[in-house]
Protein backbone atom coordinates (compact mmCIF):
# COMPACT_ATOMS: atom_id res chain seq x y z
CA UNK A 1 0.00 0.00 0.00
CA UNK A 2 1.17 3.48 -0.81
CA UNK A 3 0.30 6.62 1.13
CA UNK A 4 1.22 9.73 -0.85
CA UNK A 5 1.18 13.05 0.95
CA UNK A 6 0.74 15.81 -1.64
CA UNK A 7 1.68 19.09 -0.06
CA UNK A 8 2.03 22.68 -1.21
CA UNK A 9 4.76 24.73 0.37
CA UNK A 10 8.34 25.80 0.53
CA UNK A 11 11.53 24.14 1.63
CA UNK A 12 11.23 22.58 5.07
CA UNK A 13 13.77 22.84 7.90
CA UNK A 14 16.11 19.89 8.43
CA UNK A 15 14.27 18.76 11.57
CA UNK A 16 11.09 18.26 9.53
CA UNK A 17 12.82 16.15 6.90
CA UNK A 18 14.58 14.13 9.60
CA UNK A 19 11.35 13.52 11.53
CA UNK A 20 9.38 12.51 8.45
CA UNK A 21 12.19 10.22 7.28
CA UNK A 22 12.47 8.57 10.70
CA UNK A 23 8.79 7.64 10.88
CA UNK A 24 8.86 6.52 7.26
CA UNK A 25 11.78 4.17 8.03
CA UNK A 26 9.87 2.64 10.93
CA UNK A 27 6.96 1.58 8.74
CA UNK A 28 6.99 -1.93 7.26
CA UNK A 29 7.72 -2.42 3.56
CA UNK A 30 4.07 -3.04 2.78
CA UNK A 31 3.24 0.57 3.76
CA UNK A 32 5.14 3.16 1.75
CA UNK A 33 4.84 6.76 2.92
CA UNK A 34 5.77 9.04 0.02
CA UNK A 35 5.87 12.82 -0.21
CA UNK A 36 5.08 14.95 -3.25
CA UNK A 37 6.05 18.57 -2.63
CA UNK A 38 4.57 21.21 -4.91
CA UNK A 39 5.56 24.89 -5.08
CA UNK A 40 3.43 27.68 -3.73
CA UNK A 41 1.56 29.72 -6.32
CA UNK A 42 3.25 33.03 -7.05
CA UNK A 43 1.87 35.66 -4.71
CA UNK A 44 1.27 39.23 -5.83
CA UNK A 45 -0.50 42.30 -4.56
CA UNK A 46 -3.46 41.73 -6.86
CA UNK A 47 -3.72 37.97 -6.28
CA UNK A 48 -6.65 36.87 -4.11
CA UNK A 49 -6.54 33.88 -1.76
CA UNK A 50 -9.15 32.20 -4.00
CA UNK A 51 -6.90 32.60 -7.05
CA UNK A 52 -3.98 31.13 -5.09
CA UNK A 53 -6.08 28.17 -3.93
CA UNK A 54 -7.24 27.59 -7.50
CA UNK A 55 -3.70 27.62 -8.95
CA UNK A 56 -2.33 25.36 -6.24
CA UNK A 57 -5.37 23.10 -6.55
CA UNK A 58 -4.68 22.58 -10.24
CA UNK A 59 -1.13 21.45 -9.39
CA UNK A 60 -2.41 19.10 -6.70
CA UNK A 61 -5.00 17.50 -8.97
CA UNK A 62 -2.39 16.98 -11.71
CA UNK A 63 -0.08 15.31 -9.17
CA UNK A 64 -2.74 12.86 -7.93
CA UNK A 65 -1.89 9.27 -8.82
CA UNK A 66 -4.70 7.70 -10.85
CA UNK A 67 -7.08 5.56 -8.84
CA UNK A 68 -6.01 6.80 -5.40
CA UNK A 69 -8.50 7.34 -2.62
CA UNK A 70 -8.20 11.04 -1.75
CA UNK A 71 -8.30 12.42 1.79
CA UNK A 72 -8.15 16.20 2.20
CA UNK A 73 -6.64 17.63 5.35
CA UNK A 74 -8.99 20.47 6.15
CA UNK A 75 -9.68 22.35 9.38
CA UNK A 76 -13.42 22.03 8.65
CA UNK A 77 -13.14 18.26 8.26
CA UNK A 78 -13.93 15.51 10.73
CA UNK A 79 -11.58 14.99 13.65
CA UNK A 80 -10.16 11.46 13.68
CA UNK A 81 -8.78 9.68 16.70
CA UNK A 82 -5.62 7.65 16.31
CA UNK A 83 -7.77 4.54 16.61
CA UNK A 84 -9.95 5.77 13.75
CA UNK A 85 -6.86 6.31 11.62
CA UNK A 86 -5.75 2.76 12.48
CA UNK A 87 -9.14 1.43 11.29
CA UNK A 88 -8.92 3.46 8.09
CA UNK A 89 -5.37 2.20 7.50
CA UNK A 90 -6.54 -1.39 7.97
CA UNK A 91 -9.46 -0.86 5.57
CA UNK A 92 -7.19 0.69 2.94
CA UNK A 93 -4.76 -2.21 3.24
CA UNK A 94 -7.51 -4.83 3.05
CA UNK A 95 -9.01 -3.13 -0.01
CA UNK A 96 -5.60 -2.82 -1.68
CA UNK A 97 -6.20 0.91 -1.88
CA UNK A 98 -3.50 3.52 -2.41
CA UNK A 99 -4.27 6.80 -0.67
CA UNK A 100 -3.33 10.42 -1.35
CA UNK A 101 -3.48 12.85 1.56
CA UNK A 102 -3.77 16.49 0.45
CA UNK A 103 -2.24 19.39 2.36
CA UNK A 104 -2.99 22.79 0.85
CA UNK A 105 -0.90 25.92 0.93
CA UNK A 106 -1.27 28.77 3.44
CA UNK A 107 -4.69 29.64 2.00
CA UNK A 108 -5.99 26.07 2.15
CA UNK A 109 -7.27 23.69 -0.52
CA UNK A 110 -9.30 24.66 -3.57
CA UNK A 111 -12.95 23.70 -3.78
CA UNK A 112 -12.04 21.30 -6.61
CA UNK A 113 -9.61 19.46 -4.31
CA UNK A 114 -12.18 19.30 -1.54
CA UNK A 115 -14.80 17.97 -3.97
CA UNK A 116 -12.36 15.32 -5.24
CA UNK A 117 -11.73 14.05 -1.71
CA UNK A 118 -13.63 11.05 -0.40
CA UNK A 119 -13.18 12.37 3.14
CA UNK A 120 -12.03 15.53 4.89
CA UNK A 121 -9.83 15.01 7.92
CA UNK A 122 -9.09 17.70 10.49
CA UNK A 123 -5.89 17.11 12.44
CA UNK A 124 -6.88 19.76 14.97
CA UNK A 125 -9.16 22.72 15.53
CA UNK A 126 -5.92 24.64 16.07
CA UNK A 127 -4.10 26.27 13.19
CA UNK A 128 -0.88 24.30 12.81
CA UNK A 129 2.24 25.34 10.88
CA UNK A 130 3.01 23.23 7.82
CA UNK A 131 6.34 21.91 9.15
CA UNK A 132 4.66 20.59 12.28
CA UNK A 133 1.78 19.07 10.29
CA UNK A 134 4.21 17.01 8.22
CA UNK A 135 5.92 15.50 11.25
CA UNK A 136 2.62 15.03 13.09
CA UNK A 137 1.09 13.27 10.09
CA UNK A 138 4.07 10.93 9.65
CA UNK A 139 4.03 10.08 13.36
CA UNK A 140 0.30 9.40 13.38
CA UNK A 141 0.56 7.08 10.37
CA UNK A 142 3.31 5.19 12.18
CA UNK A 143 1.31 5.13 15.43
CA UNK A 144 -1.79 3.86 13.58
CA UNK A 145 0.28 1.06 12.06
CA UNK A 146 1.62 0.10 15.52
CA UNK A 147 -1.96 -0.26 16.75
CA UNK A 148 -2.85 -2.57 13.86
CA UNK A 149 0.34 -4.58 14.39
CA UNK A 150 -0.06 -4.88 18.18
CA UNK A 151 3.26 -3.04 18.65
CA UNK A 152 3.78 -1.50 22.12
CA UNK A 153 4.55 2.03 20.79
CA UNK A 154 0.93 3.15 21.30
CA UNK A 155 -0.03 2.96 24.98
CA UNK A 156 -3.32 4.83 25.20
Amino acid sequence: MRLTVITVGGKMPAWVNEGVAEYGRRLPREIRLEWCELPLARRGRDTSPEQLRQREGELILKALPAGDTVIALDVRGTAWSTERLARELTDWQMDGTNVSLLIGGPDGLSEDCLQRARQRWSLSALTLPHPLVRVLLAEQVYRAWTITAGHPYHRA
